[in-house]
């Protein structure tokens, strides 16, 4: 009977853990990053945590606080400040593809494509993905690159890979 109770409480232990992260929005997977502080602040500062906790789906490409660090010195305060929420949002929106696509789709989308797959972003620009020595690429309009460094961290809204570098719009 204990041995019937332990795995009782056990299944329901593991059944709320799977239960409680199944309900994380995206916002909040990046919330419990320690790599993502700098994006979470800047998703405050453009009023867009609303958006990325909506039903979705989306797929963030989302960049590391050392991603931030190699913009140009200042350039982070700069667009945290009030009156640059637009270009913020701009940018981070860049950053958001609709719908949900996984490693594997993103892979065959660029395998379809001829070596390469065009992204439409949120904010209406284009991040072109490739692959460079079996790690995928993604171009932002500017010409300057970004590698995929981790796929599918899953939310209930969508999913994160986590990027090396800030992508830009034109």
């Amino acid at each position: 009977m204990k041995t019937k109770n332990l795995f009782l409480a056990l299944f329901m232990f593991v059944a709320g853990t799977i239960t409680v992260n199944a309900q994380k929005t995206i916002v909040d997977v990046a919330v419990g990053s320690k790599d993502h502080t700098t994006l979470v602040a800047a998703v405050k500062a453009a009023d867009l945590v609303a958006t990325l906790q909506s039903a979705g789906p989306f797929t963030v490409f989302a960049p590391t606080n050392a991603a931030f660090a190699k913009l140009p010195a200042g350039t982070v305060e700069y667009l945290l400040k009030a009156e640059n929420k637009a270009t913020l949002a701009k940018i981070l929106t860049y950053h958001v593809v609709a719908g949900s696509f996984n490693a594997t789709t993103v892979v065959k989308a660029i395998k379809d494509g001829g070596g390469s797959a065009t992204l439409k972003t949120v904010s209406g620009g284009n991040l072109v993905a490739s692959i460079k020595e079996g790690k995928v690429i993604l171009t932002d309009e500017k010409g300057a690159t970004s590698t995929v460094v981790a796929t599918d961290l899953a939310a209930n809204n969508g999913l994160i890979h986590v990027i090396d570098a800030v992508v830009l719009p034109k």
